[in-house]
């Protein structure tokens, strides 16, 4: 769509704006709206592209009241806990209203620093220049599948959770998710109600699962409120909290963790709001196993030893941040390839270079992104 009132708006060297999700598309309404002109260059054809790729049943675990982008609140008409189609709308309408400079169908390969500006490597040939970059590609990238021994030869049906999108296909199979991130315990349980004959759950480590609200009080305001507190008394409170709202799951192969909540959230390791899991788990309909060690022909390998085969494999083990080759070569990734600062703070090495979005903060992210927005458009404005 384009803006008409670019012109008026500062420099004839834009920032651009990588990825036209939340957190691109926030990032360039904050810049607009200090005079900043923005190009937010996004590879596919429209806007929110990984919650277009999500399965069906996705809602926002945050609530609308916190998850609004700076400057347009989201409907209230979405209730409380926002379904995927609705963030696609959203997001669509938040485009529209803040008259976003957005070209699509450009993918950029690799950036790198020339002079005072950066010069942008894209598709068909592009080399673009603006005088500052924000890099929003998405937490949800690249789907990664481990490479399991035996999983190229595996005869059975294997498929990446982004590849799922409800349970029609799978009613009355026998289904092995893998992982249980908030994807796979949702997974789970919508293959559950969407009518499959056997569900099993795979686990390497055992998850924090905390109740999506207690009593009214949602656990994105817990999180908000905890964030800024010492680690250790947030475990402690975070352990007590959870022997009262979430029952004791051991007799079905589900025991409490043995490392503190926010210890996890501090490694990446966010907790599993419950939509569902507990009482699928405590009737029996949703069984959870060991982890998968391998694949030998139709047979699913666990790490005890036993075999499972399934009709299918769901695996949701999450996504890779896949920065490496727009900007490994200039030193601002960490050795898990997250970036070294995000939001108002570009790295010390590469001033002018911005990310967001590859925090997953208990906060709730579309939150946080909201921040780094007001923060990176500060900067820049500055």
């Amino acid at each position: 769509m384009p803006d008409h009132r670019a012109m008026d708006l500062t420099d004839d060297r834009p920032v651009y704006v990588i990825g036209g999700g939340p957190g691109g598309l926030a990032a360039a309404a904050a810049l607009r709206e200090r005079g900043v002109r923005a190009v937010v260059l996004e590879k596919s054809e429209s806007v929110g592209a990984s919650w277009r790729g999500h399965y069906d049943r996705l809602h926002l675990h945050t609530t609308r009241r916190l998850s609004g982008l700076p400057g347009l609140p989201m409907p209230r008409r979405f209730g409380r806990w926002v379904a995927r189609d609705d963030v696609i709308r959203y997001l669509e309408k938040y485009a529209e209203f803040h008259e976003l400079e957005l070209v699509t169908g450009v993918e950029v390969a690799r950036i790198e620093p020339e002079g005072a500006d950066w010069v942008l490597h894209a598709s068909g040939g592009r080399r673009l220049t603006g005088r500052a970059v924000v890099v929003a590609t998405g937490f949800n990238h690249t789907p990664r599948l481990p490479d399991w021994p035996g999983r190229d030869r595996y005869t059975g049906e294997l498929l990446h959770a982004s590849a799922y999108r409800d349970a029609s296909p799978y009613a009355g199979k026998d289904v092995l998710v893998v992982g249980v991130g908030n994807t796979g315990a949702e997974i789970a349980v919508d293959l559950v109600e969407g009518g499959a004959e056997r569900v099993r759950l795979a686990v390497r480590t055992v998850p924090h699962i905390v109740r999506r609200s207690t009593a009214g009080w949602p656990a994105q305001r817990t999180g908000i409120l905890v964030r800024r507190l010492p680690v250790r008394l947030v475990d402690r409170a975070g352990d007590l909290m959870g022997r009262i709202a979430v029952p004791d799951l051991s007799a079905q192969g589900l025991p409490r963790p043995d490392t503190g909540l926010y210890s996890r959230v501090r490694q990446g390791a966010i907790p599993v709001q419950d939509v569902g899991l507990i009482d699928a788990i405590r009737s029996g309909r949703v069984e959870v196993v060991a982890a998968v060690e391998s694949f030998d022909d139709s047979k699913v390998v666990l790490a005890d030893g036993s075999h499972l085969t399934p009709d299918a494999v769901v695996a949701a083990t999450g996504y890779s941040r896949a920065l490496e080759p727009l900007v490994g070569h200039l030193g601002v990734l960490d050795d898990r390839g997250r970036p070294l600062a995000h939001g108002g703070r570009a790295p010390r090495q590469a001033p002018g270079l911005y990310f967001t979005g590859f925090t997953n903060p208990i906060s709730g992210m579309f939150r946080e992104m909201a921040i780094d927005a007001r923060k990176i458009a500060k900067a820049l404005a500055g």
